[in-house]
């Protein structure tokens, strides 16, 4: 489906059948989320203790995506175009287990130009449909989906010492188009977090990173 009207194209990647998706994507806005679980200590004599890190939660991801197909010729039934999201919303026999018999869809990649990427899993999804043919084929359609984070960033096997990178910590390989608050972001939930980042790979300029260029993840709490 060719870039229209300013619109940049965006790919659903099925990540074990190869199968995408494409659409037609200028979002008005589009929403992360991410939640860490904190337990409260008791608090014995003490107005209160400091709570207690648990644990991390998958970053979420949500959106609206476009499909149009008014103007093309032939089948123009717009659903030709999303049964693929749907497929990524069913068990998948590839995965099967062979011994419990269980399986699970499939992981995806949705991908915006070469902006950035993200790996999950489809969490929900919903279509309506708002343009039709006089015979009633859908021919526009807006999706609502809901990503999870299925795979966490930057994370690499240990590197070599001589590589630069100090053994046991995560490297982050930059893809073209990412900015050091956006990395930040995808590593540490917190894009004010870039400081940090930067001054853990003694960056001069953080804002001129090059697509290649390996950042060392060093952890917010050592």
């Amino acid at each position: 489906m060719p870039a229209n009207n300013g619109l940049q194209e965006a790919v659903i990647k099925n990540l074990l059948t190869g199968e995408e998706v494409r659409c037609l994507f200028r979002p008005k806005e589009y929403t992360f989320a991410k939640q860490n679980t904190w337990t409260p200590n008791k608090a014995i004599g003490k107005t209160m203790q400091p709570p207690k890190y648990t644990g991390g939660q998958p970053m979420t991801l949500q959106m609206e995506l476009l499909f149009d197909t008014y103007e093309e010729r032939g089948n123009r039934d717009v659903r030709k175009r999303t049964d693929g999201l749907w497929k990524m919303m069913k068990v998948a026999d590839q995965k099967k287990d062979p011994q419990t018999k269980k399986s699970e869809p499939p992981h995806v990649e949705f991908r915006w130009g070469r902006t950035w990427t993200f790996k999950a899993v489809i969490t929900s999804l919903q279509q309506k449909f708002t343009l039709f043919d006089p015979d009633g084929t859908p021919v526009r359609s807006t999706v609502t989906i809901s990503f999870m984070q299925a795979e966490e960033q930057g994370q690499y096997p240990g590197q070599n010492p001589t590589s630069g990178a100090r053994e046991g910590y995560a490297v982050h390989v930059v893809k073209e188009g990412e900015t050091i608050d956006w990395i930040a972001f995808t590593v540490y939930g917190t894009s004010t977090a870039w400081r940090h980042l930067a001054a853990g790979n003694n960056l001069d300029d953080p804002s001129r990173l090059q697509p290649g260029q390996r950042l060392l993840i060093v952890p917010l709490q050592s």
